[in-house]
């Protein structure tokens, strides 16, 4: 049996054992919400609940009828998550200085130290209960501090994404959906179990959880390669003595460093966050579509707070036919339910329409009945772009409309875009070694930094990698005329297509 089963077994016991001794005394009062930390560079983070806040009966992974059951401490059960976090670390230490590096980097900064650990606080009961259920070293549990600081929203320049920072095709590898509608890298479920599966069979590979992690960054082939390598050569071929990019170098020290801080946080001068050994969200189901402001109102959370514990919803709606659940803070999941039940108005004010022709923008608009600005910023279509035929997109729906998004329109809906006629040309670039920047690249090419990073789905301040592929949509070509000597005029000589840094 599970730890998480049990829990809800144990609270269950304790939940029969009062009624029957105290049916006539009024019922407890439920739990207090979470208090919200702000931080400057992260979005509001949910602390975990006092020790004296109940332990919810039924948690996740089965969406549960959380009125059903009254929630009751349950018996006996400690209640230190660290404690168990400290007693499942599993893996050989490494004998690198960067080791102590990383630990007197993160002791000389305790307050980025405590948003990571008060942030992982929503998340790391279900990640140690995974990989205390698969027999997997615990350290494990801490990785996403090296890959997020455990925001399950953060996008790498590389488009990684998650908590986990699952790159697209590794991702649809481990059946993590991506599509219009969602993002699976995101989901705290999803991409948790993904994780999982994936360094289990790295470590199947290379029967070496450093090995296994260095993989994990820099790809299984990358790491295969080094060390035929160092074998052609009679060298040794463990991780300390690979030929590896600086981040991977870096990358098992940083975990070493972040296990030895939450095994002796008083060791360097921190303290970590009181963290419960029980869930801190539940599952809670959906039968119908549902905007996500909506969702989050019902439940009386800010939007900002559901969408950390929901972040894989692309869209301001969220279709039962693809997310079949959502996750809420267990003292917030009754309310929810009951506010779902009782609200009276529809529940969905969006919905999904597929374009039939190769459109523009603005004709897709006259016909949904929308403006083009809207459409185009639900749906972020770029500039001097067009819908092409078949096309799925985002867009509001009518009051007469009863019938929620089909399952196959929710689980596979794509948006592909075609340059308006004779206007605009793609481009894929190469970006250089030394990488560069939206910004770099929207001077080079005379374009709008806005439009570069819409192109390419980032931030307007976003860097780019080396080995990038980076779109940009360019003037069409003009014709080469030729010059006297027979020669093509140098005006008309094709762009570059590798994106060269300044620096």
């Amino acid at each position: 049996m599970s730890r998480t089963r049990l829990l809800a077994t144990l609270s269950l016991l304790a939940a029969f054992t009062v009624l029957a001794g105290c049916a006539g005394l009024p019922a407890a009062a439920p739990p207090p919400s979470p208090a919200v930390a702000a931080a400057d560079d992260m979005p509001p983070v949910l602390v975990a609940p006092p020790a004296a806040s109940p332990a919810p009966a039924v948690v996740h992974p089965k969406p549960v009828d959380v009125a059903a059951a009254p929630l009751q401490e349950p018996l006996s059960i400690p209640t230190d998550l660290w404690l168990r976090v400290r007693q499942g670390m599993a893996m050989p230490d490494l004998d690198d200085p960067r080791v102590a590096k990383w630990e007197a980097y993160y002791a000389a900064r305790p307050a980025y130290v405590a948003r990571m650990m008060e942030r992982g606080g929503r998340y790391l009961f279900h990640i140690v209960d995974e990989v205390e259920a698969r027999g997997l070293p615990m350290e494990l549990a801490l990785l996403p501090f090296i890959e997020s600081a455990f925001n399950p929203q953060a996008r790498s320049s590389a488009a990684a994404e998650g908590m986990w920072q699952f790159v697209p095709a590794t991702g649809r590898a481990f059946d993590l959906r991506q599509n219009l509608l969602r993002d699976d890298r995101r989901d705290v479920i999803a991409s948790t179990r993904a994780a999982l599966d994936y360094l289990t069979s790295l470590h199947q590979r290379f029967d070496d959880w450093h090995l296994a992690l260095a993989a994990y960054n820099w790809g299984q082939g990358s790491v295969s390669r080094a060390m035929k390598r160092n074998a052609a050569r009679s060298k040794p071929t463990d991780y300390a003595a690979l030929r590896m990019p600086e981040e991977t170098r870096n990358y098992v020290p940083k975990l070493l460093a972040m296990k030895h801080i939450v095994m002796r946080p008083e060791a360097f001068g921190l303290t970590l966050p009181p963290l419960e050994d029980h869930p801190a969200f539940l599952a809670v189901p959906i039968e119908r579509d549902i905007d996500v402001e909506l969702a989050a109102r019902l439940a009386g959370l800010d939007e900002d707070d559901f969408r950390a514990f929901n972040p894989q919803h692309a869209k301001p709606v969220i279709l039962a036919a693809g997310t079949s659940e959502v996750l809420l803070p267990y003292d917030v999941a009754q309310r929810f339910q009951a506010a779902l039940k009782a609200h009276p108005g529809p529940l969905a004010s969006w919905t999904v329409w597929v374009a039939p022709r190769t459109m523009t923008p603005a004709q897709a608009a006259a016909i949904v009945g929308a403006s083009e600005t809207e459409l185009r910023s639900i749906n972020r279509i770029p500039p001097r772009m067009k819908l092409r035929a078949g096309s799925a997109i985002v867009v509001p729906r009518q009051p007469a409309q009863k019938a929620d998004v089909a399952e196959h329109l929710a689980e596979n809906a794509s948006i592909a875009l075609v340059p308006e006629a004779g206007n605009l040309r793609r481009v894929v670039l190469k970006v250089g070694k030394k990488g560069d920047s939206v910004a770099g690249v929207a001077r080079r090419y005379r374009l709008k930094a806005t439009d570069v990073a819409r192109w390419n789905d980032v931030g307007v301040k976003a860097r780019f990698r080396a080995g990038t592929k980076v779109v940009v949509m360019l003037p069409p070509k003009k014709r080469s005329t030729r010059s006297a000597g027979g020669g093509s005029s140098q005006a008309n000589k094709p762009v570059t297509r590798t994106a060269k840094s300044k620096r």
